[in-house]
């Protein structure tokens, strides 16, 4: 097996920290175009009649240039650093939602749609990748904390949008939502940086790749497709539960009905919406600092069959209106940590140097889910009801859960004894 080695005259501990800190706030400023999104659908409706299903390609739209551009952004980071990538990136998140405050036709929707994704894209692929590259040593939690703020970061402002949205109308909730979104991003983006050669610590508990492969040589690798295909049936689950909790809300009935716990008492979808974003975001560092520990393929199949059982359970016993809550709390507890675990078993096994564009690579898987979420529609309006699609997730994620120790653990195995054996015949790039 060939691990990263030490480095001498590694920065204090601030320095890295300080970027993680920098990358968190920005992923935190990119969460309502995703996380946001469900509670603008109903009123769009409402004023334009276009349909759920027309309004919902908008949000296909955006994860397909959020994630499918993700490539050649982290390219552009590992060549020219993360600051200008991000600082472009926040530009592009504020004209996003300014024109999603004007738009009339579904053709301009879609347009500010690709601006947003493509915007909200290069932050969140340079700020996973600086994190990456930062914290070969804690690469689990690290990843898991800067995806955090995009899992989480919406928490505390989906009461603020909701009653906005209320008193003043959408549009203006776009506007200054978005522009105070992107300024904040755009100031932050001065402060990257990638560790310097030598800066970061090395890790000596799990396997880690010394060799850096280039993203053509993973596009070669078996390991990549048997990651990418996992990360497309357990992302399709939760992309499905993100885009349409609101309206699923709706067709059990149970939106507006009264639910206490925890000593708060809220309408059964702004508490989920609100308890589902806190516990998207924990699940993050939580399973990927558990990844650092036990590894990462035995934490995807704990996380994956969670996940299964919980969209299953969702499914069948969430017209209760406190099961829907503590339910949806499950689905997204147990999907959020794809975008730590997945991030950082693919630098694990192809090295650091071209880290953000490999995991940029790997995370166009989370488009290829996305084309799968309007199907969602269609299947509930075929079937007359969500129990289909309930089910398909929840077997997706089991065949995913299964695969972690069955495929993926045999064969990144063989790949470290394969490093091994040739470690001493073929010169190591670092």
């Amino acid at each position: 097996m060939s691990f990263t080695t030490a480095s001498a005259g590694a920065r204090p501990a601030s320095v890295r920290w300080l970027q993680l800190l920098v990358g968190v706030v920005c992923m935190v400023m990119i969460a309502n175009l995703q996380y946001g999104w469900t509670l603008f659908v109903n009123p769009i409706d409402q004023k334009y009649h276009w349909g759920r299903a027309a309004i919902q390609v908008a949000f296909t739209i955006f994860v397909l240039t959020e994630t499918w551009l993700v490539p050649f952004e982290g390219w552009l980071v590992d060549r020219f650093g993360p600051k200008i990538v991000v600082f472009f990136g926040g530009i592009l998140v504020g004209i996003a939602w300014a024109i999603n405050s004007t738009a009339d036709t579904l053709w301009a929707l879609y347009l500010a749609a690709a601006i947003g994704g493509t915007g909200a894209g290069a932050v969140y692929g340079t700020s996973i990748g600086n994190a990456l590259k930062w914290f070969p040593d804690r690469r689990g939690l690290a990843a898991g904390l800067t995806a955090a703020g995009f899992g989480a970061g919406s928490a505390l402002t989906i009461i603020p949008i909701q009653g906005m949205i209320q008193s003043s109308g959408y549009e203006a909730t776009f506007l200054w939502f978005g522009i105070g979104q992107g300024l904040v991003v755009v100031a932050l983006s001065l402060l990257l940086r990638a560790p310097h050669p030598g800066e970061a610590p090395a890790s000596t508990r799990l396997q880690q790749s010394a060799r850096d492969y280039t993203p053509l040589e993973v596009l070669r690798s078996p390991i990549f497709w048997v990651l990418y295909a996992m990360f497309v049936l357990v992302g399709a689950g939760g992309l499905m539960a993100t885009a349409q909790l609101a309206p699923i809300a709706t067709d059990f009935q149970v939106a507006k009905i009264p639910v206490s716990l925890l000593g708060l008492t809220l309408p059964a979808l702004t508490f989920a919406l609100s308890i589902d974003r806190v516990l998207n975001g924990v699940t993050r560092p939580f399973f990927g600092w558990v990844s650092d520990h036990i590894g990462r393929e035995n934490t995807m199949f704990i996380a994956f069959g969670l996940e299964a059982v919980g969209i299953w359970a969702l499914g069948t016993l969430g017209h209760d209106p406190v099961l829907f809550v503590i339910l949806s709390g499950v689905v997204f507890f147990a999907w959020g940590e794809i975008y730590s675990l997945f991030p950082s078993t693919c630098t694990d096994v192809y090295g650091v140097k071209y880290a953000t564009t490999n995991a940029g690579l790997l995370y166009t898987a989370k488009g290829t889910a996305a084309l799968l979420v309007p199907l969602a529609n269609v299947l509930s309006a075929a079937t007359g009801d969500w129990r289909a699609v309930f089910i398909v997730a929840a077997v997706m994620n089991a065949v995913a859960a299964i695969a972690a120790l069955a495929v993926l653990k045999p064969l990144r195995s063989a790949h470290y004894r394969g490093l091994h054996q040739l470690g001493s015949a073929r010169p190591q790039h670092s």
